[in-house]
């Protein structure tokens, strides 16, 4: 079973390449986050027509999350359960529903904009909403994995220049404090180290000639429980998809399981 993550940036601008990519890589199910479309506007018909159902919680603008699977979709879950608001609204960051053998979640956490800014505390407050909403299922038997764009870099070792990003968001000790207390439910990193690259960044920024130049982040972040990291065959970064004109500014992180 394949299983994805990819922050598209606007589903409908990326769509040709997106279809593309499920055909080529022959994808079980796929978590996306930033699609920048009303629930109306996703394009669930050109996904059925490669044999892929979807599940969506989105209101347009710059947030929207969905899950994309040939394998079932069932018990979907649109939201945070018990999330925070911010400027009055539910933000659509969040999706769970059961794919086959697996229960998984689609999440697209806050930026937090500035540490200074109200979006920074929404976003721990989010994070921490996060942690008690998917506890029951990271305990579970069942194999059961959170993925998405988390908007925090683990660790030193995931942005290219720590230096340039002290006291920016993204990098902050609660914010990494945030991730830690998410893994003490009984969540881990699937995604292996060392890869078969140095440095397995997931998103580049389009200015500067960023990519190319291997200046990015590690965001994008796939965590399992332990029956679901104990059926993972492998993990990576598809780094390919981030290349040519018309990309996302975020590389799909791809999980291969065996059950």
């Amino acid at each position: 079973m394949r299983i994805a993550t990819w922050n598209v940036n606007s589903i409908t601008a990326r769509l040709p390449r997106l279809l593309a990519w499920l055909e080529s890589t022959g994808t079980d199910v796929l978590c996306v986050q930033e699609t920048k479309c009303t629930a109306e506007q996703f394009p669930a018909d050109e996904l059925r027509e490669l044999g892929y159902a979807s599940a969506v919680n989105a209101t347009g603008r710059w947030n929207g999350v969905a899950l994309i699977s040939r394998v079932g979709l069932d018990d979907v879950v649109a939201g945070l359960p018990g999330g925070p608001v911010y400027d009055g609204t539910e933000e659509p960051r969040a999706i769970s529903a059961t794919c086959g053998p697996v229960r998984l979640w689609s999440v697209y956490v806050p930026n937090g904009r500035e540490v200074t800014h109200e979006h920074y505390a929404y976003k721990l407050r989010w994070l921490e909403a996060l942690r008690g909403a998917v506890a029951a299922d990271a305990a579970a038997a069942r194999p059961f994995a959170v993925l998405g764009d988390y908007n925090v870099a683990p660790t030193d070792e995931d942005v290219w220049d720590p230096a340039l990003f002290e006291g920016a968001t993204h990098v902050t000790p609660a914010e990494r404090e945030a991730l830690a207390k998410l893994r003490e439910e009984g969540l881990s990193d699937v995604v292996p180290r060392p890869l078969k690259y140095d440095h397995p960044y997931t998103f580049w920024d389009y200015r500067e000639l960023r990519f190319p130049k291997n200046k990015g982040m590690r965001i994008d972040l796939a965590y399992g429980n332990a029956p679901f990291t104990a059926a993972v065959k492998d993990a990576y970064v598809d780094r390919e998809a981030r290349k040519g004109k018309g990309a996302s500014d975020h590389a799909p992180v791809v999980v291969d399981l065996e059950f």
